[in-house]
């Protein structure tokens, strides 16, 4: 146990699923996990570990638990599920803001790469701008399983924001500008993490608004459209 996990040893996977919703968390281990158990409900983070099974019919232990929102709590969280439990592939599964025409609500954005302003592991590296990126065998294979499976996917450079109410318009032009796909608030840190830990990490996004057009996606339609998701990370994870 940990100050904030209460899974005893052996309880947590070597891959894990982190959607930021402890409730989604319990949703997803109940939809696609065979037999999951609850092995953490400290300060209601719920954290569930069972099995899926792939087409082949080969079955994989995977844990599902929830980050929180922002930054400073999913750092919480991976710290101990690498550092403490072993956990050595960490994909955030999650919904994000739209930054180009191009990318539709609904879509699915694989993040390549995750720019920011502040992290908590900002002062580990000064005056270094420290450039997170996915590991490239799941971005690779999660890409393949979103074609194979014709779900809409763009892959590329995102943005992970410390703030949920933004009041910056001029930033947020200048990445359109420079192609940013999306905005989320977590992935920046995930893929620091699993840098200095050596652990493998990839973010797949649900688009669920725009920035741009000002659509969102109806709460009835999210479920539907995250279970895209959570296959595409789950194929990518074992494939």
């Amino acid at each position: 146990m940990t100050v904030h996990i209460g899974a005893a040893p052996g309880e947590i996977a070597d891959t894990v699923l982190m959607p930021g919703d402890p409730l989604r968390a319990k949703w997803v281990a109940e939809t696609f996990l065979k037999d999951p158990v609850c092995v953490n409900e400290v300060r209601g983070m719920l954290g569930y570990t069972g099995t899926w099974t792939d087409a082949d019919g080969e079955s994989h232990r995977v844990t599902i638990h929830g980050s929180g929102m922002g930054m400073p709590s999913l750092s919480i969280y991976v710290n101990e599920l690498i550092r403490d439990y072993g956990a050595k592939t960490i994909i955030r599964i999650g919904s994000a803001g739209a930054m180009q025409e191009s990318v539709a609500v609904r879509d699915v954005v694989l993040a390549m790469t995750a720019s920011t302003m502040s992290t908590p592991s900002r002062g580990f590296f000064r005056d270094l701008q420290f450039a997170p990126c996915a590991d490239f065998g799941l971005l690779s294979a999660a890409h393949r399983v979103a074609q194979t499976r014709q779900i809409p996917v763009h892959v590329g450079g995102i943005y992970s924001s410390d703030v949920f109410y933004d009041e910056r318009p001029d930033l947020n032009e200048q990445m359109m500008r420079h192609g940013v796909l999306a905005v989320e608030m977590e992935t920046a840190e995930l893929y620091t993490l699993a840098a200095r830990y050596g652990a493998r990490a990839l973010a797949v996004l649900t688009i669920s608004d725009h920035l741009v057009t000002g659509e969102a996606l109806p709460s009835g339609d999210r479920q539907s459209s995250f279970s895209d998701m959570v296959e595409i990370a789950l194929g990518a994870a074992f494939g």
